[in-house]
């Protein structure tokens, strides 16, 4: 059998790059999302897109994800490997120019499939050998209008807050004792001021509108905490939710969450996506209080 061949694809390549045969059972796939690269209507950039080839024939697959606007990938979201080519496959990885965080898409439940489980350790295992390592397994969620708008409880008073210096403050408040994987992950980095920055970073990035930010305050006046709904490229989205360490155990993320879908629906929005660690029980379960059913698990690797 010959050694592999690893390469990026040229601009009429995204052919070439389908050819591998894959049931679609984890990944973008699952979403409805196809491959189809920029000039195509797609998502993706021929020059972040990379395959192995053996003997002429695809056997890995791998393509990096941003934002229209992005210069440089932000995600790995699209990784496939042909049946005994995990070695393939983590040497594409390892190949490749960008250390970005990898996301693999699942059904809910999917540990209780063989076929589905088989589908997702191939590809973390062949990201484990490359060297990534697993950070977090994330719910995901998808409220759509027939499920209903979860009524106001009228708790909290909201008001937009212009000045991005009060917003990172409250994001550093936020952050002390965060349940959030990710959060957790940029403070053992470089501290509270990481984390808060990159959640700015990301609410700066959506392309929707910067007076959507809300604080949260309750009936003395203190602050609660923070909701940011958003649109994401893929549309609108819950940005973040977040309550200041002395006002938690009160239920109030589910206040935040309320009226940021409420916000969304108000806007038009036909869907909103959402998601939370699987390890964030309390976010989970106003998830699960406030209609949002669970869609999709990720496992995301760093």
């Amino acid at each position: 059998m010959t050694d592999p061949v690893f390469r990026q694809l040229t601009g009429s390549e995204a052919p070439l790059f389908r050819s591998l045969p894959d049931p679609g059972l984890v990944g973008r796939a699952i979403t409805g999302v196809e491959y189809r690269t920029v000039a195509e209507g797609g998502d993706y950039r021929p020059e972040w897109s990379w395959v192995a080839l053996r003997d002429g024939t695809v056997v890995a697959r791998a393509a990096w994800w941003a934002g229209p606007d992005d210069r440089e990938p932000l995600l790995l979201n699209w990784f496939d490997i042909a049946p005994g080519e995990e070695e393939a496959g983590a040497e594409l990885l390892r190949r490749a120019p960008w250390n970005v965080e990898y996301e693999v898409i699942a059904p809910p439940g999917w540990r209780e499939d063989p076929v589905l489980r088989a589908a997702v350790e191939s590809r973390t295992d062949a990201a484990a050998a490359a060297g990534m390592k697993r950070l977090v397994e994330r719910l995901t969620y998808r409220w759509t209008p027939d499920l209903g708008l979860p009524e106001r409880p009228g708790r909290l008073e909201f008001r937009p807050e212009p000045d991005d210096d009060v917003i990172f403050d409250v994001l550093r408040r936020v952050h002390a004792g965060s349940l959030d994987a990710h959060a957790r992950h940029a403070i053992e980095k470089s501290g509270l001021d990481l984390a808060a920055q990159e959640d700015l970073d990301f609410f700066r990035w959506c392309p929707s509108p910067r007076e959507w930010w809300q604080l949260g305050y309750d009936p003395a006046g203190e602050l609660v905490g923070i909701h940011v709904p958003a649109h994401n490229p893929a549309g609108p989205c819950v940005g973040f939710i977040g309550v200041v360490p002395e006002q938690r155990g009160h239920g109030y993320s589910y206040d935040l969450l309320v009226e940021c879908t409420n916000m969304l629906a108000e806007t038009g929005a036909t869907f909103i996506a959402a998601a939370t660690d699987q390890g964030n029980f309390p976010m989970a379960a106003q998830f699960a209080r406030a209609g949002y059913p669970v869609v999709t698990e990720r496992i995301n690797l760093v």
